[in-house]
Order: C-alpha cells, then sequence, then structure tokens
C-alpha cells in the first residue's frame, strides 16, 4: 500500500520545505537578543600569592573552598587553575581525615560551622 502524491508530506516537515538560511539569533537586531553575557574569569588565588604548596593544617583558608554541604567547591565556582585545584582537593581530604573539616553537612552542623 502507498500513499498516493497529494498525501505525502514536503521534506521539510508538515509546513513545507526547510528554507536555505535563516538568519542569526544572535545577530543583536530589534529582538533584545544579543550575545549572552559571560562573567570574567577569575584569577586563581593561590597563583597571585605565588603559592606552592597548600597546607592541609590552613583549615580556616580551606574552609573557603567548601559550600554550605562541606563539598569541595569546583574549579569554575571558586577561580582555581587546575594545578591548584588538585592541591586543594588533596588539601582538604587530608584535614577531613583529621577532622579539622567535616566530611558532611551533618558534620557542619555538629561542629558548630555553619555560622562562618
Amino acid at each position: 500500500m502507498t500513499t498516493p502524491a497529494s498525501e505525502r508530506r514536503a521534506p521539510g516537515g508538515p509546513s513545507g520545505p526547510r528554507p536555505a538560511f535563516r538568519p542569526r539569533r544572535d545577530a543583536g537586531g530589534p529582538g533584545g537578543g544579543g550575545r549572552r553575557f559571560y562573567n570574567r574569569r577569575r584569577a586563581c588565588t593561590f597563583c597571585v600569592d605565588k603559592v606552592k604548596d597548600i597546607d592541609y593544617k590552613d583549615f580556616n583558608r580551606l574552609q573557603r573552598y567548601l559550600s554550605e554541604r562541606a563539598r569541595i567547591m569546583p574549579r569554575r565556582r571558586s577561580g582555581t587553575c587546575t594545578r591548584h585545584q588538585r592541591m586543594l582537593a588533596v588539601a582538604i581530604k587530608r584535614a577531613r581525615y583529621l577532622a579539622l573539616l567535616p566530611y558532611t553537612a551533618e558534620h557542619v552542623l555538629s561542629m558548630g560551622l555553619a555560622g562562618r
């Protein structure tokens, strides 16, 4: 069973064939579109301070890189470079092992670090 030519759809869909040229939406015309705004990349605070090794005993500094749920912040959020982010993660894990920093949000509440 084949369908007659009058019932077949156009190759582009129900509205007909696709146009060969479609104007870009971010052309900045009167539609108010424009390009997306991206924040400028932050400089790594460890690189600015010329830190060679991140010390696990400096838990006040390490605590800045933990979220309220005691998770390590990602690079895109903290602004650290790749090298220092790896060193930071190792230092945080060492500080957690020695109970200087919390593992979970429950530990944040029990250690009294929530208000800091």
